[in-house]
């Protein structure tokens, strides 16, 4: 996401490309995106860097989340829409199969099972191979399921983020499903980069979520130090503890680190090799959690879209 928009002016096309090649020689394998990420720009950037290596990765795109007529973004789930958008997407990536397709939001004014039911009918027609969806309830998420087999469900997870713990991230385990865990680095806060929000630029979209903001800002600024001692310790940066953290939670957890920076890629890739200590697991959860982070995670604006539980 972060190559084509939400954090600022996104890189040139040329660095952008040299980002997604060297995770490919890194061994990244799963990349994701979706039609609302520079609005079909980041499908294009993918497809065209992609294409010649398309047999060597997992590719993943969203439908779901569009620009509306106002150029406003508008969650808007219709079957038709939907199925329109698979076929611009397919177009886009330069490929004529994707391996994961998710809802990526429920559009609460069309039951789930009509958006998941198109999604279906993508696969029969041989344009999708799996089907995810993202940033929804048990609740929802097993009426999904019960129209069509899910093979991910995408949500925020992290060590300031915990929501997925009320019940979703046991369910998928049960459940056979994959839980993809975005925005894994606390949007870059736990990396330790961020601690002057007047840095961020104009258009970053960290600047309208609370945790950012003021006295919840300064408060969650308090728990880098105590952060940072426990990498230390660990032998690593602290952005490959927050990865590592997320890694020894559960197998079925997937985290997708987004970047623009080739040394943050690498050093995202080296967390599968760090081993924690014993107790670090037990001091990072106690230091960094639901009832130490202050704030939502996002503004009133954003969670009506959001079904998640605890959002």
């Amino acid at each position: 996401m972060s190559l084509s928009h939400a954090y600022g002016h996104p890189p040139d096309p040329a660095t952008a490309a040299n980002v997604l090649l060297k995770a490919l020689d890194l061994g990244y394998n799963f990349f994701d995106t979706a039609a609302q990420y520079g609005f079909g720009a980041n499908e294009t950037l993918l497809g065209q860097v992609l294409k010649h290596r398309r047999r060597d990765i997992v590719l993943a795109s969203k439908a779901g989340m569009f620009k509306n007529a106002q150029g406003v973004r508008e969650v808007d789930a219709r079957p038709e829409l939907l199925k329109s958008t698979c076929d611009d997407a397919l177009i886009r990536l330069q490929t004529d199969v994707i391996d994961l397709y998710y809802l990526h939001r429920w559009d609460k004014r069309v039951p789930v099972e009509d958006s998941i039911g198109a999604l279906s009918d993508l696969v029969k027609e041989g344009k999708v191979r799996t089907i995810g969806i993202s940033e929804v309830s048990v609740e929802t998420l097993k009426k999904a399921h019960r129209v069509h087999p899910i093979a991910a469900l995408q949500t925020e997870y992290s060590l300031w983020t915990r929501d997925a713990e009320i019940a979703v991230l046991d369910a998928c385990k049960n459940m056979g499903i994959a839980f993809v865990a975005f925005s894994p680095l606390a949007r870059g806060f736990l990396s330790g980069v961020v601690r002057d929000v007047a840095a961020l630029p104009a258009k970053d979209i960290r600047l309208a979520m609370p945790r950012f903001q003021g006295e919840h800002f300064q408060k969650n600024l308090k728990l880098l130090d105590g952060f940072a001692a426990i990498a230390r310790e660990n032998d690593c940066t602290m952005a490959q503890l927050a990865l590592a953290w997320l890694l020894a939670k559960a197998p079925h957890i997937i985290p997708i680190p987004g970047t623009t920076r080739l040394d943050h890629l690498a050093e995202n890739a080296c967390a599968v090799e760090v081993r924690l200590l014993p107790d670090a697991m037990a001091r990072t959860d106690a230091l960094i959690n639901a009832r130490t982070v202050s704030g939502p995670r996002y503004n009133a604006a954003t969670l009506p879209e959001i079904d998640t539980e605890g959002s």
